[in-house]
């Protein structure tokens, strides 16, 4: 069986109730409004993030209602930077079906997008628990800056991995790491512990982000995007990162002049795909993503044995072999 969903269906009560606190939260009288979130929720993903809300609560505690609610505020907030990404990149389809913004337009799909925001906000208040409103608070931030370095990083042509890695952690990583945090303080661990977790989740979501970047350079449909969508936008991510520092000199510093001078070419972002597998990019890519792998590991070990534990090591496994 696929190993999420042996764990879904392990935690389908505590999900099925933490998806009707998202329905009912995001719930109003307008017609438009419903329609819109509806159609949203039917493409909604594997939920990993909540899930470690969820699982990391169960490792230390008890799922409590306060833990669901925290998930629900989480997966809202997942969810509202999804669709403001999707407004700033253009993107037309996400899980192979088409975007707010691209069947609603860029004007409603930002304020659906302020819808999720403020629901999420809304559902950690309804935990009583001022660390799970200081930590959305501290996410939100974090999640912009993320976009904005990557964005900065597109613009001023960083080729380092260090900063490639550091927008990623703020991207992607943090809210993985706020989930963890979050699903440990309420289950009742004390800091030490949490931390641990916390460190173990910066791991699994630096993963999730490399193997998500790894797609571009593969044509698959199911995915949502095109081949090359990443270059197109000016983001050069860890496998052509590595091609360009370890590659033949000469051929690298025509692949680095090509991206220095933007705008490119389909025939031009096919070369440069080219490039980075020719050179051993997507093998780098997985290697980086099997020794957090073993370091993610040495952390969860270190916790007693238990379903919650062998799930989280499932989940690691699982971002690093899917498909999409």
């Amino acid at each position: 069986m696929n190993p999420m969903k042996k764990i879904v269906d392990r935690l389908g009560p505590e999900l099925e109730e933490m998806n009707r606190i998202i329905a009912a939260s995001l719930h109003t009288r307008n017609v438009m409004m419903n329609d819109i979130v509806t159609r949203y929720l039917q493409i909604k993903g594997k939920q990993i993030r909540p899930l470690l809300v969820i699982l990391s609560a169960r490792m230390f505690g008890s799922v409590t209602r306060e833990v669901l609610f925290a998930g629900a505020a989480l997966e809202m907030l997942h969810n509202a930077s999804l669709i403001h990404d999707d407004i700033v990149d253009e993107t037309e389809l996400r899980r192979g079906v088409q975007t707010i913004n691209a069947r609603m337009g860029n004007h409603i799909a930002v304020l659906v997008g302020d819808f999720f925001v403020s629901n999420a906000l809304a559902a950690g208040i309804k935990t009583g628990d001022i660390r799970v409103i200081s930590a959305l608070s501290a996410l939100g931030k974090e999640l912009s800056l993320g976009e904005i370095d990557q964005i900065c990083n597109a613009r001023e042509h960083s080729l380092e991995e260090a900063s490639y890695i550091s927008m990623i952690r703020q991207k992607t990583a943090s809210l993985f790491m706020n989930c963890v945090r979050m699903g440990a303080e309420l289950g009742g661990a004390d800091e030490a512990r949490q931390q641990r977790m916390v460190d173990f989740a910066e791991l699994l979501g630096l993963c999730f982000q490399i193997k998500d970047d790894i797609f571009d350079y593969y044509n698959d449909t199911e995915i949502g995007k095109p081949t090359g969508n990443d270059l197109r936008e000016g983001k050069v991510t860890l496998p052509l990162l590595h091609a360009l520092s370890s590659g033949p000199r000469d051929e690298a510093a025509e692949m680095r002049a090509l991206l220095q001078r933007g705008n490119l070419s389909t025939d031009e972002i096919n070369r440069l795909i080219e490039f980075a597998r020719a050179n051993g990019g997507i093998d780098y890519a997985y290697d980086r993503m099997r020794d957090m792998q073993r370091r993610a590991a040495e952390i969860i070990n270190e916790f007693p044995e238990s379903d919650s534990r062998e799930a989280f090591i499932e989940i690691f496994d699982y971002i690093i072999e899917r498909k999409k």
